[in-house]
């Protein structure tokens, strides 16, 4: 039976509930707060600059390959990808750097070449990551986190240990020198915790580093936005962005209704791709399934401290991705984790997308996204964002041996005030919540309301986690229950 469904927010993992629930034959509407859909991965265009204003890396290919062949297609139906070959490079000071190459054997040679034996070790480490990558993203997190036995399974219960071990005590067990040790450590960041809290199973991600490659869609990737929105809107969904939602009408213990911009509309189902625990703040409080308490007990992943910057020369000495890890890895994660503060000496990424799509900046010129992780509900002043840029600027030119703060024509920030302004993040977290043992699958907050009937949620604060590709995951788990609840009902009215 046909059902008309309001889902809240358009980030990934809205747009990929939408698809399912109109392939379904729902009515499916989608209401924006801000003046694009997207989300967090909206895109800015600005004095012929393009930049996209979130996630930058394209991971896990073939996720994003599953969600379109359930509907029938393929990525390259809607957009063109191609593989970054250096996939990145990471700086630890002046052409002092390690550049990762699109495959693993030639990464492998790299290790061996900085500390003899870890070739061998690498090889090893990355056939356990590859184990672990075929259990989790190909099944255990497709599995809707309803209960702990979802975790159970013969595969599983072989790897017991790996979820009570952690990534820094296994990379370290393996790798001496610090700069292989925190290359390895790098891609568990994505998941928000420190590799000392992220458990061994995790692992999977050095597999999506090193052994599935670093992707660009050809445009940048607001084309995977682009892309959603096209299928979703070839399935019959409706978008209305500048849409604030501003409660959920709950008439005898069941989401009947939003209101948006001061109007009441009906649903038979509301689902929010909204940030949790600000859709629970939309309800009464005796609605609410999690108190401040919680929240403030929960371990989230960093906010972030954002520059959008235009040159108005090509650079020098620059690749589409780059770390710069020529200050204390561990320090500057304590600053976000134990004594969260304003980092002394901070870690930074930049990506010039230009360097791989012409059309990202003007020619002759060079578009740059730099980002400094942050620990979330910290202090945000214009004076120190200033601060912060002239930081990494001056390291920047060091390591590039390259003038460029006089180069620059466009520069726009953004920071945890505007992640609570614009997305309605909480404490301004940039990522949602971290992946550590105790918020993992049925221990995240739910999909399905406890306390509201045709009330659901999806997104990096429930399962399974922060990420693209987990938000493509958690909009189709939503999704299935969803429909599992309408099927339900339909068998007991026919019965």
């Amino acid at each position: 039976m046909k059902k008309k469904i309001t889902i809240i927010g358009s980030g990934f993992s809205a747009l990929s509930a939408a698809c399912y629930l109109a392939k379904k034959g729902h009515e499916v509407v989608v209401f924006e707060k801000n003046n694009s859909i997207g989300g967090r991965a909206r895109q800015m265009k600005k004095k012929g600059f393009t930049f996209d204003m979130g996630p930058s890396w394209y991971w896990m290919p073939d996720v994003f390959e599953r969600f379109f062949a359930d509907f029938g297609k393929k990525t390259i139906d809607y957009y063109q990808l191609i593989k970054l070959n250096p996939a990145y490079r990471v700086y630890f000071g002046v052409e002092e750097f390690i550049a990762i190459a699109d495959n693993l054997d030639e990464i492998v040679a790299e290790f061996e070449s900085i500390e003899k034996g870890s070739g061998k070790q690498l090889q090893e480490f990355m056939a356990e990551a590859q184990s672990n990558y075929n259990i989790a993203i190909k099944d255990l997190v497709y599995r809707p986190g309803v209960s702990p036995l979802e975790l159970v399974s013969v595969e599983t219960v072989k790897k017991i240990g790996q979820f009570f071990g952690n990534i820094s005590r296994d990379v370290r067990k393996k790798f001496k020198n610090e700069k292989l040790i925190q290359i390895l450590e790098f891609p568990v960041l994505f998941l928000g915790a420190k590799p000392s809290d992220t458990p061994s199973f995790y692992s999977f991600m050095n597999f999506a580093d090193f052994g599935l490659g670093t992707w660009h869609p050809k445009t940048g990737m607001f084309d995977v936005v682009r892309a959603m929105e096209n299928l979703a809107t070839e399935l019959g969904v409706q978008f209305f962005v500048n849409s604030n939602i501003e409660k959920i009408i709950v008439e005898n213990k069941t989401a009947k209704a939003i209101v948006v911009n001061g109007e009441r509309i009906e649903s038979d189902l509301v689902l929010s791709g909204a940030d949790y625990q600000h859709t629970e703040t939309l309800l009464d409080r005796k609605y609410r399934q999690y108190s401040e308490k919680y929240w403030e007990s929960r371990v989230f992943a960093p906010s972030s401290l954002l520059f959008y910057v235009g040159f108005n020369k090509k650079l020098e000495n620059i690749l589409h991705h780059m770390l710069f890890f020529d200050t204390d890895f561990n320090q500057h994660a304590r600053e976000i984790y134990d004594e969260p503060q304003w980092p002394t000496a901070p870690l930074f990424y930049a990506n010039f997308p230009s360097v791989t799509d012409k059309t990202a900046a003007p020619d002759g010129m060079e578009s740059g996204f730099f980002l400094i992780p942050l620990a979330p509900g910290i202090e945000d002043t214009a004076a120190l964002r200033a601060e912060y840029f002239d930081k990494i600027m001056q390291r920047f030119e060091t390591i590039t041996k390259q003038s460029v703060k006089e180069h620059i024509v466009f520069k726009e920030s953004f920071c945890k005030n505007d992640f609570v302004e614009q997305y309605n993040a909480y404490k301004g977290n940039a990522y949602g919540m971290a992946n550590t043992l105790l918020q993992t699958a049925f221990l995240r907050p739910k999909l399905k309301s406890q306390k509201v009937r045709n009330l659901y949620f999806t997104g990096q604060l429930t399962v399974p986690g922060p990420g693209v590709p987990p938000a493509l995951i958690s909009g189709k788990l939503v999704s299935d229950l969803i429909d599992k609840q309408f099927q339900k009902k339909n068998h007991e009215a026919i019965i």
